[in-house]
Order: C-alpha cells, then sequence, then structure tokens
C-alpha cells in the first residue's frame, strides 16, 4: 500500500510540473519492477511527506511568511527591489488557496498580512476580501483578469540573483511556482532602479511584455490637421504682420507730431490715451502670435476621416476667438465661473458645458437629462415652448406654477442612469450615454431626441464627441470602445483589448486617434482607421477615470482613482511627469485651448491648475481655488 501512494504522489508532482517525458519514463520502470520490492523506509517517508505538503494549505502560509522576513532584512540599497514581488506573491497566494477550496485558511492568511500591502493597494484588497469561493474567482473581473495575465516587475541584475538564490536554497518550491507562473521579470544590468518606478509592479497587460513594448515602437503623427484653423489664423497673422510694420511707422510719425503739439502748448491728453491703447493692443497681437508659433511647431497630418464641412460664418467666429486668445500662464490665470448643482446628492452623474460656455448639461439617476440656458438663468421659462410626446421627450420643465420657474430642458428617454453627456462643437446637438447600454442623441434646437445608438451589451460609462463634430467614440463596461458617425446606428470601429471596464475615452486633436482609459489601470491609444492599439501606457495604480489630449497633440494627461495625474509623451509613449496633489479621485481633466495650463477637477473639493510647460519635473505650486459659486437648480 505504501508503494501505491508512493507512485501515485509523484505522478501527481510529475503531472502538477508539466514533466510529460519523466512521468512516462516513471511509469514504463514502475511496470519493469516487481511489485514485490520495498522502497527504502526514508525516501518512502520524505516523499509522502513532501507530497503532503505540496497539497497542504499551511505551506502558503510558511512560505510566504520566510519570504517576507527575508525580504524585509535584505540591505536597504535593493530591499525596495525585493519588496515589489510581495504583492503579487501575495494576492496569487491568497488566491490559490480560494481555488484549492482553503476558503478558512485563505481568510486567515489575507488577514495576518494585508497590512503590509493597504498603503499603496487598498483598493485592490477591497475588492479581494469580497472573495469567499472558488466560484468567486471567475465571477469577479478583477480576480479574473489577474489570474489570466503576468504582472511586470523592473527588477536590476543582481536583485534578481539575490532572489534566485534565496529560493534554491531554502527549497521554496511553492513560491517559486508562483514567482516563476505570475510574473514576468524585467532585469536590467547596474545598480538598482529609483523608488518612483514602483508605479509599474502590479499593471496588468494582457499581452507579454515584449508585446506591449512592439506596440508602443509603432509610428504616432501626433500633429494637426492640414489647412486648419489655427494654421489659417497663423497664415493671416503672418500677413497682419506686414501691414503693422507700416501702421508702426505711422504710428511713430504720429508720436513725433502729438510731441510737437505738445511744445506748442496744445492739449496732449487725448492723444496720449490712444497711443497707451495702442501699445496695449500691440502687446496683446504679440501674446496672441507666440501662443499661434507653438501651436504651429506643430507637424501637419492629413485625416483619415472624412470631415464634415464647417459653415463660413461658423468658421470666421472661430478664428476670431482664436485671434482673441489670450496666453495663459502661471503669472496670467484665467478668469473663473463656477456653477454648481443644488439638490442633487446622488442624483447627479455626470455634467458637461457647451464650448461657448451658453449651455450647460446634466445627467441623473432618474434616467433624466437636463439642460441649462446660461442666458435664463433667473428668467421665467418660455411656457409655449412645452412640448409633450410619446415615446422620448424634451420639453421646459412645467409640472406646476413653480416649475415654470425653472429655465432648463428636460429630455426624457433613457431607461437607466445617465452617465455622461457632451455637446457637439457647435453645440446644436447633445450626447448621453446610459446604463441602459445605449448613447442617444438630442437636439438642442429642435429639443427632440433624434437617434438611439445599440451597439455595447453593458452599461456606457463615457461618450465624446469629436474636435470637428459628426463623430463620437463611446466606451463600456463590456471592455470595449466603439467610433461611431451621427448618420449610421451602427458602429464604424469596435476597439477591443482592455482587460477590464473602459471608464472613459477621449479624442486626439487630429481626430485620427482616441485614447481610452479603464479599470486595469492603463491607457490605450488606438487608430481610428484600423481600430488597432498604437500605444500602451503604463504606470497607474488605479482605475483611470479622466483623460484629457493637449491642444497640440503631443501630450495626454490622465487621472486615476488615487488622485495621480501623469502627463505622457504620445510619441515615445513615456511619462513625462506626475502631477501629485490631489488626495482622491480626479474626475476630469482639461487643457487651456492654447494648451499652458491643465485644470483638474477631483473629489478632494478642489480644483487645481497646473503649468504644465513650466519643467519637467513634478511642480510644486499649484493654485487651489475656492471662488464664488452661482448656483442653478
Amino acid at each position: 500500500m505504501e508503494n501505491e501512494d508512493i507512485e501515485k504522489a509523484v505522478i501527481a508532482y510529475l503531472k502538477k510540473k508539466g514533466f510529460k517525458q519523466t512521468e512516462l519514463a516513471f511509469q514504463e520502470e514502475q511496470n519493469k519492477v516487481s511489485s514485490a520490492s520495498q522502497t527504502d523506509p526514508d525516501i518512502a517517508k520524505r516523499i509522502l511527506s513532501f507530497a503532503q505538503s505540496e497539497n497542504g494549505p499551511a505551506r502558503y502560509q510558511d512560505g510566504y511568511s520566510k519570504l517576507r522576513s527575508w525580504t524585509y532584512s535584505s540591505l536597504d540599497l535593493y530591499k525596495h527591489e525585493l519588496l515589489r514581488v510581495l504583492y503579487p506573491v501575495f494576492i496569487h497566494c491568497f488566491m490559490d488557496l480560494v481555488a484549492k477550496g482553503h476558503t478558512q485558511e485563505a481568510r486567515t492568511f489575507f488577514n495576518s498580512f494585508r497590512e503590509d500591502h493597504e498603503l499603496m493597494h487598498l483598493r485592490d484588497l477591497q475588492k479581494l476580501e469580497g472573495i469567499l469561493s472558488p466560484s468567486h474567482l471567475e465571477e469577479m473581473e478583477f480576480a479574473h483578469s489577474t489570474r489570466q495575465s503576468k504582472v511586470n516587475i523592473k527588477i536590476c541584475q543582481y536583485s534578481y540573483e539575490l532572489l534566485l538564490q534565496y529560493l534554491h536554497k531554502t527549497q521554496s518550491i511553492t513560491m517559486l511556482g508562483i514567482i516563476n507562473e505570475r510574473i514576468d521579470f524585467q532585469v536590467s544590468p547596474g545598480q538598482p532602479s529609483t523608488i518612483s518606478d514602483d508605479a509599474e509592479v502590479v499593471t496588468l497587460v494582457g499581452s507579454s511584455h515584449d508585446a506591449a513594448k512592439q506596440i508602443n515602437q509603432k509610428e504616432i503623427r501626433w500633429g494637426l490637421l492640414e489647412d486648419s484653423l489655427e494654421e489659417r489664423l497663423e497664415k493671416a497673422s503672418g500677413l497682419l504682420s506686414d501691414s503693422e510694420k507700416a501702421e508702426g511707422e505711422n504710428k511713430k510719425g504720429d508720436l513725433e507730431e502729438n510731441k510737437k503739439k505738445s511744445v506748442d502748448g496744445g492739449k496732449p491728453g487725448n492723444s496720449t490715451k490712444k497711443l497707451k491703447k495702442d501699445k496695449l493692443v500691440g502687446a496683446t497681437g504679440k501674446g496672441v502670435r507666440s501662443e499661434t508659433n507653438t501651436t504651429s511647431m506643430a507637424p501637419r497630418v492629413k485625416p483619415e476621416l472624412t470631415l464634415p464641412v464647417i459653415p463660413t460664418e461658423v468658421e470666421h467666429s472661430i478664428i476670431e476667438d482664436l485671434r482673441n486668445r489670450v496666453q495663459l500662464g502661471s503669472l496670467a490665470l484665467p478668469s473663473v465661473s463656477f456653477y454648481t448643482f443644488i439638490n442633487t446628492h446622488n442624483g447627479l452623474n455626470c455634467s458637461s458645458i457647451s464650448h461657448d460656455g451658453s449651455l450647460v448639461a446634466g445627467g441623473f439617476s432618474d434616467s433624466s437629462l437636463k439642460v441649462w440656458d446660461m442666458s435664463k438663468i433667473g428668467q421665467l421659462a418660455d411656457t409655449s415652448n412645452v412640448q409633450g410626446e410619446n415615446g422620448p421627450t424634451a420639453n421646459e420643465h412645467s409640472l406646476g406654477s413653480d416649475d415654470r420657474k425653472r429655465p432648463y430642458t428636460l429630455f426624457q428617454g433613457h431607461a437607466g442612469p445617465v452617465y455622461s453627456a457632451t455637446f457637439s462643437p457647435l453645440g446644436d446637438f447633445v450626447l448621453s450615454s446610459s446604463s441602459d447600454s445605449t448613447v442617444r442623441l438630442w437636439s438642442t434646437k429642435l429639443n427632440a431626441n433624434l437617434v438611439c445608438y445599440k451597439g455595447h451589451n453593458y452599461p456606457v460609462w463615457d461618450v465624446q464627441f469629436s474636435p470637428v463634430g459628426h463623430y463620437f467614440a463611446s466606451c463600456s463596461h463590456d471592455r470595449t470602445a466603439r467610433i461611431w458617425s451621427m448618420d449610421r446606428i451602427l458602429p464604424l470601429r469596435v476597439m477591443a483589448g482592455h482587460l477590464s471596464d473602459v471608464d472613459c475615452v477621449q479624442w486626439h486633436a487630429n481626430c485620427n486617434y482616441i485614447a481610452t482609459g479603464s479599470s486595469d489601470k492603463t491607457v490605450r491609444l488606438w487608430d481610428v482607421q484600423s481600430g488597432e492599439c498604437v500605444r500602451i501606457f503604463i504606470g497607474h495604480r488605479s482605475m483611470i477615470l479622466s483623460i484629457a489630449m493637449s491642444p497640440d497633440g503631443r501630450y495626454m494627461a490622465s487621472g486615476d482613482e488615487d488622485g495621480t495625474i501623469m502627463m505622457w509623451d504620445l510619441s515615445s509613449g513615456r511619462c513625462v511627469t506626475p502631477l501629485m496633489g490631489h488626495t482622491s479621485c480626479v474626475w476630469t481633466l482639461a487643457f487651456s485651448c492654447e494648451g499652458s495650463l491643465l485644470a483638474s477637477g477631483s473629489a478632494d473639493c478642489t480644483v487645481k491648475l497646473w503649468d504644465v510647460t513650466a519643467s519637467p519635473k513634478p511642480p510644486r505650486a499649484e493654485d487651489s481655488w475656492k471662488c464664488k459659486q452661482t448656483k442653478i437648480a
């Protein structure tokens, strides 16, 4: 009986390790050997005890405890690199115990060592805490994706050799198996890397690190579109500069004439005021031209999508706005207008402001979308515009005598909470996405629902119009992002590749790319024409909640659940600088029109302005504003 147990234990071990040829050779050898022959008692005892320890839950607790003690007692020079190994080993030990049915032992193990990782990975631990049975490992998205993917860890050659030496010397087979199966080491020569590189330790990538590196080597054409309005303004400014030279000569002549008049006893007051005004206008013009030059430095690219034609009057209006734009910076902060939604606790899910600031939209948990006209704040609503229709409706809210004073338009049609809203560039359309897995297009001119776009299978978290309108992008709990056009009810492209929810989406300035942020802690850049992923940005420690693109198309900012903002260079795929300052979720990001300032709004009740052109290092000074607020209901 003892020989049979030994044979079963050896075969089980060989199967577990995948040694198929050794297993066949062992079985053939056992068939040749007489069953009457006895195995040495000491050898038999060691094999049976090893088999029991291999299958017992205590080996996880014992192996991890020893690895933890060894890591914390290592030299300070290598300790911060070796500590990176503990967290992935910890979560996989826990999930392996649950998968084998040792639920109570898994809970004891989890509670014994969770304090070591709460500082950096509290949100992940809160998710893992809900795993109580093997079925939960498949049902819970985070656990499933974690078990399906490897963890990338940067480590120097000497630290890597120290770790291997320890595992072989202590015969920690269980820990060695987990590290070999679940961790992909990026071994680098030389001294240990800095502690700041630790951000990449638990980022999951579906493909291998080499495949992700290969993706990031693809060419990115990040410039602005050919014949864009900015380029036309630059050409117009070039023509104006020649005429300004002539005007400058005339002003010199006027100045000499004014001096003569003042000497003759004339009144120079009016001419002096006019001269100051001319100087002010000239200074502003220089500021505009310097801003335009920063945009003009970006290369020009051809559009991959058929772009809509902009009406002439609208084009002239936009160019006029660009011409009057002022260069912002740390010494020239923008003016601010804040609005507050009141009585919306747990009701308001999202908000959006039209490009000209005339309209404000809010999406609510009761499946409604409300749009405020800022020019009507404080005025009576026009009751003649009240409409009532079957199905999706939009009307000036007028349920009672008091409600007639509310200057907002109510859009109804969704069958679940509205999670995102976005205005078209001209403000004549608004898109909304909902938990009912649909995206709806509304007309702010007709106050009606025009189209219901169906394609996603789960709640749609975000939707964004392209910078030129007509096209829009959406992202969903189904782990995909989709490209749509207003005139088609089916998506043009489906971007699939994220390992978890796609929480936010943003268009590139030239409309040839979209960026998506996910709960898998990565940001991806997709080619709109081919639908392929051309960049994977790795570095966040928690889910991505917001994305913003710089106006020149070269940089991207992303904000996560922990309050960290990262600035990325699209061409290289590397993080330019992390912006540290927020203490909670970064819900929204936006660049100023000329790209020198980045605004961030957070759940820590602050809005911060970052001077992104000051230095590649994390800025020490940021502006947190507490402004007088205008309340709207």
